[in-house]
């Protein structure tokens, strides 16, 4: 090969890295992109030293169950008046205000800890916390993408590179987590996790926003919250998205609770198994990601939300009856992959039909279906895996996630033509004026 053919390889490869992250070249999100990675790798640690932590303080399922109840039902009660408040004030500033509590909140499990003076009820009520800090911080944060990027051409990729940020996260901080826990114990990981916040911090100070017009509202707040409830629960192919995703959460993301058993009862490891099950959820969530960043728009996502949550599903149901570490690990990079195509699938398509000024509303609701349904899908799997065992309790949860996989689909042509519409008046889909077009039109939308 020649070189200027090599030069044509290199600038078409060049090209192509350019398109996956073309979010970045705005400088907020290319900020808060740096900061969110390094802050979410100490995040994961945390997640996996607590469930570690209180397992091996207690050995008790239904306390995991509990401990995972209590961090999130704050954000679904929660939830929705926070997203009320998040279109009526500075989303910036919340997030601000969110990460410093957050990073409280680390520093009080790490002193904890490390003290030796730690207990299952101190983690509880400590993630009850932190549950009511992100039932401000997901919506807030999930508004704030659109005023980052500012071009909403760049929304799905911006979302689809946070998509690939958690992931990324979600592959590291396990892996390390796991080291750390066995070498020196579950609080350092919260102290890792407490000082990691500080690179969020820095990077929402670090921006310049334009100054925008407040948009707070005249109605008092439950006028606003009927308002957001009504758009919600009256649009189907919002409403259809969010029981989705609320079915996933009841029932199939509950097998985070279930995975301290897996490693330790089932599958006879310790603490760096779990860390490593984790490990390859993050490698398949991170591979999903990056395949939507890779799309070139919007359209094609409604089909691709049934098949994430069946892939999802199934890869829950044959994990549970797998006993071979290896094919473990190969499922849970199923169970990663379905799972990240289904919630940012879904997360792309309502930030994009979704008016903004009712942003912050149905962002809170996404909140709710996908973190708030979660502390009773954990208390019920917990409840569920005391009497039947981990493995049928997972089993079930997987089979009802392939159930509303099914229910969707017999529902995608209906979502499509109520959003067709939406569609064509953002331009993402060319408004055909003259009849004899129609059929394009309907070959455009049997895409989505």
């Amino acid at each position: 090969m020649g070189d200027s053919d090599s030069n044509v390889v290199s600038s078409s490869q060049a090209e192509g890295i350019r398109f996956l992250v073309r979010a970045l070249r705005h400088r907020n999100y290319r900020l808060f992109f740096g900061g969110q990675s390094v802050s979410l790798i100490g995040t994961w640690m945390t997640r996996i030293a607590t469930s570690w932590l209180v397992y091996r303080l207690t050995g008790s399922a239904m306390l995991l169950g509990l401990v995972g109840f209590a961090g999130q039902l704050p954000t679904f009660l929660l939830a929705p008046f926070a997203g009320v408040w998040v279109d009526r004030w500075n989303r910036h500033r919340v997030l601000v205000v969110t990460q410093v509590l957050a990073m409280l909140q680390s520093f009080a499990l790490a002193a904890l800890a490390l003290s030796g003076r730690i207990t299952a009820w101190d983690i509880l009520w400590l993630n009850a916390f932190q549950g009511a800090i992100n039932a401000f911080d997901m919506p807030a944060r999930q508004a704030f993408v659109l005023d980052m990027v500012t071009d909403r051409a760049d929304l799905s990729n911006a979302i689809a590179l946070n998509s690939s940020m958690v992931n990324m996260a979600r592959l590291i901080g396990p892996s390390v987590a796991g080291l750390i826990i066995a070498a020196v114990g579950e609080g350092y990981c919260f102290l890792i996790d407490g000082f990691s916040y500080l690179a969020v911090i820095a990077s929402l100070l670090m921006m310049q926003l334009a100054m925008v017009a407040s948009s707070r509202s005249r109605k008092n707040t439950l006028a606003d919250l009927k308002e957001g409830w009504q758009y919600v629960s009256g649009f189907a192919p919002v409403r259809d998205v969010m029981l989705l995703l609320a079915i996933a959460s009841l029932m199939g993301m509950p097998y985070m609770v279930l995975m301290p058993i897996f490693a330790g009862n089932i599958l006879h490891g310790g603490a760096h198994t779990l860390g490593f099950l984790m490990g390859f959820t993050g490698v398949g969530a991170l591979t999903g990601a990056v395949i939507l960043a890779a799309r070139k728009s919007v359209l094609g996502l409604g089909r691709v939300i049934p098949v994430a949550a069946a892939a999802f599903g199934a890869g829950l149901v044959a994990f549970s009856f797998s006993r071979w570490l290896w094919l473990s690990y190969i499922l849970m990079f199923v169970v990663g992959l379905g799972m990240m195509q289904q919630m940012a699938s879904s997360n792309t398509i309502l930030q994009t039909i979704t008016p903004d000024d009712k942003r912050g509303r149905v962002m809170s609701y996404y909140t709710v279906s996908i973190v708030g349904m979660a502390p009773f899908g954990s208390l019920f799997s917990g409840w569920l895996a005391a009497r039947i065992g981990a493995p049928l309790a997972l089993a079930i949860g997987g089979a009802c996630c392939l159930v509303g996989a099914g229910l969707f689909a017999l529902r995608l042509r209906r979502i499509r033509e109520l959003v067709h519409p939406i569609y064509v008046q953002l331009g993402i889909i060319p408004e055909i004026a003259d009849g004899l077009n129609s059929a394009a039109i309907l070959s455009s939308v049997a895409e989505e």
